[in-house]
């Protein structure tokens, strides 16, 4: 859910490409694009952190991917979409989600990235509330223009002859990535306590967050169990998600070196197979509907022994990763792909539903109206992918505005985007 973005957009500014690094060729592509990818790479501070960029943009495509392929429809009798998971039916799959449920490294390369900026903000001389207020206006304008946007679109919807199960199933899908954004902006909101923690501890300071989420597990899948109240697990929300960003904060310290990395791969993967074979964990990273424990939702500590893996990973590989994105061809898509994160995040849903939405008029069509229970359609579903991913390219063109600050937007408009986001968020939770 398989979520950045959040964090800092690539400085791609027009400098001069710097005396010291020689041009890289570009070849074997449209004259047109090379012409594109060349303009990105002269205009790339030689200073910019390639691998981190590199992550990010990793663990961002691995939100819709994994969205589209472990995400279905089925068509009832009245032609209206229900939410539908092929993870019910192929268990096998469930090593699938380990592989796309990548926050880990999301929040890693976010909490590396904010304290850096945050650092370089406090060096001008920029008060913490400003610099947060930026930060949080930055995470805020998308989650707004989508919802007041589907607020606006769903009585057209349904005037056009959408059923109503389908447009609250399409609200549900809508809603459920911005969660993450609600996570990410109070942990960012944490980031100078997580950066004097990280000084005073070095990586130990993620380490309180990691033994809370044991003890809130333990406390609800232990032989007490029965008698822990239900919202318990709620506990687990706030310091799961915050494990690997402060571990990521860590690292702009300084304080995550490649031993330490070493640490976390090999140590999370053992209480990863640990948590697996002796103490039945969900298999998956995502929820599988009629299974009543789930990972992400709150995570558990499965979520975080994969994060460790996750982050000790992709610290040992930063100066790999790094040294393929000096190729301007791999660059160019990563700059891209970062610029356009929130973006990513808030509409991935909506071009699945693009696709599914009209099509249901049709009938049962493989691999985006029928039931996800067979290999069928985990085959006609990757051959959706592309269209998929076609349709997310043309909605964002029309809404990547929301990410630029919305100068000439007078306080009125502001508000009754507001109401609407509002609106469509109580109809998603089925308020309305």
């Amino acid at each position: 859910m398989t979520t950045t973005h959040p964090a800092p957009r690539p400085a791609v500014r027009a400098t001069s490409r710097p005396a010291t690094r020689p041009a890289a060729r570009v070849t074997g592509i449209p004259k047109a694009v090379r012409s594109a990818v060349r303009a990105i790479e002269d205009r790339t501070p030689a200073h910019r952190d390639r691998a981190v960029d590199g992550l990010r943009a990793l663990a961002l495509l691995a939100v819709p991917v994994g969205h589209w392929m472990l995400g279905g429809f089925t068509l009832d009798s009245g032609g209206a979409l229900h939410n539908a998971s092929p993870l019910s039916t192929f268990a096998a799959l469930a090593p699938v989600s380990w592989v796309l449920q990548m926050l880990g490294i999301f929040f890693l390369v976010g909490g590396y990235a904010s304290v850096l900026s945050y650092r370089r903000a406090a060096a001008r001389g920029e008060r913490t509330g400003a610099w947060l207020r930026g930060r949080l206006a930055r995470l805020g304008r998308p989650v707004l223009g989508v919802t007041a946007t589907w607020a606006a679109m769903v009585p057209v919807l349904y005037a056009l002859g959408v059923p109503e199960a389908t447009l609250r199933t399409g609200a549900t899908l809508v809603v459920q990535p911005l969660w993450f954004v609600g996570v990410y902006a109070v942990i960012t909101a944490l980031t100078p306590l997580c950066s004097r923690a990280a000084r005073a501890m070095g990586v130990w300071s993620a380490a309180p967050l990691l033994g809370s989420v044991a003890v809130v597990d333990f406390l609800r899948y232990g032989p007490y169990a029965d008698a822990m109240p239900s919202w318990l697990s709620l506990l687990n929300l706030l310091p799961g998600w915050m494990f690997a960003y402060q571990l990521g904060v860590s690292w702009g310290h300084g304080r995550l070196g490649r031993p330490a990395a070493r640490t976390l791969l090999l140590g999370g993967a053992a209480l990863f197979a640990a948590l697996l074979l002796f103490f039945d964990y969900p298999a998956s990273m995502v929820g599988v509907p009629g299974q009543d424990r789930t990972n992400s939702h709150p995570p558990s500590l499965l979520v975080l022994a994969l994060a460790a893996t996750q982050c000790g990973a992709a610290v040992l590989l930063r100066d790999r990763v790094a040294a393929l994105l000096q190729r301007p061809a791999l660059w160019a898509p990563v700059v891209i792909i970062n610029l356009s994160a929130m973006t990513i995040l808030c509409w991935h849903q909506t071009a699945m539903l693009s696709a599914a939405a009209p099509v249901s008029f049709l009938g049962a069509v493989p691999g985006l109206t029928t039931a996800p229970d067979t290999v069928g359609w985990v085959l006609a579903r990757l051959a959706w992918i592309p269209v998929l991913a076609l349709a997310l390219v043309l909605i964002g063109r029309v809404t990547r505005r929301f990410e630029a600050p919305w100068t000439g937007v007078t306080a009125v408009r502001r508000a009754l985007a507001a109401v609407l986001a509002m609106g469509f968020g109580a109809f998603a939770l089925g308020l309305a």
